[in-house]
């Protein structure tokens, strides 16, 4: 009889196991399915203060569980998308106007169309430099800034509201410079791939406006 016991004890062990676990999982899930509810309402209202709302809340819905209700994750979220989209215009305008000093491509015999690109790229890679720098402040706010008080936090939102208002010139001098550029399908492609970015941008540096604006320790 004593043999049966001590034959069952890993046997209750394991149903107590699998018990323990089936409730850790539904607890997990729940907690997951609130927190992405909770922060997907709070993306679409945060991003009804935005220029491009649609946008920004398709763009950003998909981080609606890390952000929850947090203003600073949602900032953070929103440059870190603008600085991946930089990014890629960066890669796109520097393959077209590679093109363009080989004399080939859809600029070829159109120096003015080539002069734009070339402005554009450094606009573009000018941007980048400037929402790096912006993304590389938020991620140090809430470990310095927070600890240390107002002023300091007040000074690094200043840094990262000048950087993305500069990285937005950059974008927009970008498609003002195919002004004078007669049309051509480089010129229409590269001033919707811009306006696009632009847009991403925009959000981005409204969202963080209303973080700074909103989160003064």
């Amino acid at each position: 009889m004593e043999i049966q016991r001590s034959n069952l004890l890993p046997f209750f062990f394991f149903l107590i196991l699998r018990l323990i676990l089936a409730v850790d999982a539904e607890y997990y899930y729940n907690n997951n399915a609130n927190n992405e509810t909770n922060g997907s309402d709070f993306i679409r209202t945060s991003c009804g203060t935005t220029l491009y709302p649609d946008l920004c809340f398709s763009s950003l819905s998909r981080y609606a569980a890390a952000v929850g209700k947090d203003p600073a994750h949602l900032a953070r979220a929103a440059v870190s998308l603008s600085l991946s989209k930089t990014k890629h215009m960066a890669a796109y305008v520097s393959n077209v106007t590679r093109l363009a000093d080989y004399g080939s491509g859809a600029t070829a015999g159109n120096p003015r169309a080539a002069a734009a690109l070339h402005d554009c790229y450094s606009n573009f890679d000018d941007a980048v430099d400037e929402i790096r720098g912006s993304l590389r402040q938020m991620r140090h706010i809430n470990v310095v800034g927070a600890v240390a008080g107002g002023e300091v936090f007040r000074f690094q939102m200043s840094n990262v509201q000048t950087w993305m208002s500069a990285a937005l010139t950059d974008q927009e001098t970008c498609t003002d410079g195919f002004e004078d550029v007669s049309d051509c399908p480089v010129k229409a492609d590269v001033i919707d791939r811009a306006t696009e970015v632009k847009k991403h941008t925009s959000n981005a540096l409204a969202l963080v406006n209303r973080y700074a604006e909103n989160s003064v320790p």
